[in-house]
């Protein structure tokens, strides 16, 4: 029997996992706030939108890096769970940016 800890339960509570995951969703709705605010707008400057939303992915990096290498070799099976949630948070967050091509 797995421990809490290492159930995927357990682990999406600890902040290394669920931080990334936090961090995309936060940078999806600022992206989708801003076209939804203002529309699909060419600026001179990238704004503040941009340099948040590029702070909350590159922020969540040394996480996601923390997280793989500790928990990668004790629970792979609910880790790697883990870091595809992560890694399709991540994407949800670049598709409008790249769709939108902000």
């Amino acid at each position: 029997m797995q421990q809490d800890s290492e159930s995927l339960g357990g682990m999406l509570c600890r902040p290394s996992a669920f931080l990334p995951v936090a961090m995309s969703l936060a940078g999806l709705a600022l992206v989708l706030g801003r076209v939804a605010l203002y529309g699909v707008t060419r600026e001179a400057d990238e704004g503040a939108t941009a340099h948040l939303w590029q702070w909350l992915m590159a922020g969540q990096m040394p996480v996601l890096l923390f997280f793989a290498v500790k928990w990668w070799p004790r629970a792979p099976r609910q880790a790697t769970m883990v870091l595809a949630m992560q890694v399709g948070a991540a994407l949800a967050a670049m598709a409008p940016v790249l769709y939108f091509n902000l």
